[in-house]
């Protein structure tokens, strides 16, 4: 099988426009950031309309504030506090930001109805590993602990991201367990999950599917420290051994989306039997003729739109609200 029609389209497009297309391994760091939030806000889905979305200031271990969105479906009510999804945007970990972020978060609070808090974690190079990991673990301690002063349910909580987010998530998960921060689910959208980059996956379709193997090597290279990082569990949850979780067991249920032409998409099944064989509860759904990125673009690939209703309807599942 080969790419659905409507990625074939876009990747066309892109081949045609040749030098015209920037790859962000190309740019310095702020001009990748401002390509990539105009490239995802130009394919991404029409933001839905909400009935409040609201600043936050989320309040680090360091003593940093980050900027949040929390985005309401319907007015905050104390007495009916929702059940929220602290959602972390994707970029690899260079770039993205809550505008990349902002269609999908509207168009989970819109038909999940419940509560999206997106979450703009500090980037590297200016702030390397594990910066990221330690804004999300906060970010999560933080909405669990203010929940209540929020108008949000902290016993009815769910962890989620894209790509690099996905991974911010899955370590979230991990970190919920072990605090005693319940967690009805991770949802984890083609999260990069291993430093590897030699599988078949990687040598298929590293190269021409949207994600390309010198965009993940640089990556790593602006992300990480060094050599050593590449090891740590919390940059590659699948194999790192470097502060690996003790224990793999009673985390919460998994959601995870895998797409054919990923070049992470070995990963995905590896982490989903991973979860599996230490008895955790996991629904992997694999899209074909997809590519990685294509949750995103849902404005020029229609058929995204199959994969946000089976999560959102996973969502809803986990929070417990009727379809």
């Amino acid at each position: 099988m080969s790419v659905i029609p409507s990625v074939k389209r876009f990747l066309d497009r892109r081949a045609a426009a040749g030098a015209a297309v920037t790859g962000i391994n190309q740019l310095d760091p702020r001009t990748a950031r401002d390509y990539f939030d105009f490239n995802m806000q130009l394919g991404s889905i029409p933001a839905r309309q909400l009935e409040d979305v609201e600043a936050v200031r989320i309040g680090m271990r360091d003593g940093a504030q980050l900027n949040g969105r929390i985005y309401y479906p319907r007015q905050p009510c104390w007495a009916d506090p929702l059940p929220a999804l602290l959602y972390f945007h994707s970029g690899g970990y260079v770039v993205g930001s809550l505008a990349s972020a902002d269609s999908i978060c509207r168009m989970f609070a819109a038909d999940t109805q419940c509560a999206v808090v997106s979450v703009d974690y500090r980037l590297a190079p200016e702030h390397k590993f594990p910066y990221a990991v330690n804004d999300a673990i906060d970010a999560l301690s933080w909405l669990h602990r203010e929940a209540g002063s929020l108008a949000l349910d902290g016993e009815r909580l769910a962890v989620g991201g894209e790509s690099s987010g996905a991974t911010l998530a899955a370590v979230c998960a991990v970190h919920a367990r072990d605090a005693g921060i319940p967690l009805a689910l991770q949802m984890l959208i083609y999260p990069a999950l291993s430093a590897r980059t030699d599988t078949q996956a990687h040598h298929r379709y590293g190269e021409g599917y949207f994600l390309t193997l010198p965009v993940i090597q640089w990556i790593q290279e602006t992300y990480l420290t060094g050599e050593d990082d590449t090891h740590d569990w919390r940059f590659a949850p699948l194999d790192g051994h470097r502060n690996a979780p003790s224990s793999w067991t009673d985390l919460a249920p998994a959601w995870l989306v895998s797409a054919e032409y990923d070049p992470l998409q070995e990963e995905h099944a590896g982490y989903a039997a991973r979860l599996r064989s230490h008895g955790n509860q996991v629904e992997i759904r694999f899209y074909p003729g997809m590519i990685h990125g294509f949750f995103s673009m849902g404005g020029l690939i229609p058929e995204a739109a199959v994969a946000h209703r089976e999560t959102v309807g996973a969502l809803r599942e986990a929070f417990g609200i009727p379809a």
